[in-house]
């Protein structure tokens, strides 16, 4: 994984995380990598994948059980997507606007190049 300047790691491993719930990679209720698991494989230190597994905890997107390791909140899709468009509409959505208005880009033609954008990236979802 290649990391971005702009955003602390702990939260880019949490996005990563997100998306593979999201994905069904990681399905509500099975296990996830362990710390060590997790931070050999982004080749981090376990002190940040524990950060960010604090932090997804607090947003009940994920639990620890006592010996087994932690797992996916059986409800972490409706938490993940109501955390991401919350962070979406606050912090990213007023930047995408204004470059949108800038370069006089219409909502006709940001839906046609949405749907395209669907359709050639995830043809078998939705």
């Amino acid at each position: 994984m290649e990391f971005k300047d702009k955003q602390a790691i702990y939260l880019q491993i949490a996005d990563y995380i997100c998306e593979q719930i999201l994905l069904s990679k990681w399905p509500p209720g099975e296990r996830i990598p362990s710390v060590r698991d997790l931070a050999s494989m982004m080749e981090v230190n376990p002190n940040t994948v524990m950060r960010t597994y604090d932090f997804l905890q607090n947003k009940e997107i994920i639990f620890n059980k006592r010996g087994i390791g932690y797992s996916a909140d059986e409800k972490a899709n409706e938490k993940i997507l109501a955390y991401r468009k919350e962070r979406f509409i606050a912090t990213e959505l007023p930047d995408f606007f204004k470059t949108m208005y800038l370069l006089d880009i219409g909502i006709e033609e940001l839906q046609s190049r949405y749907h395209k954008f669907i359709e050639e990236m995830y043809p078998l979802t939705k």
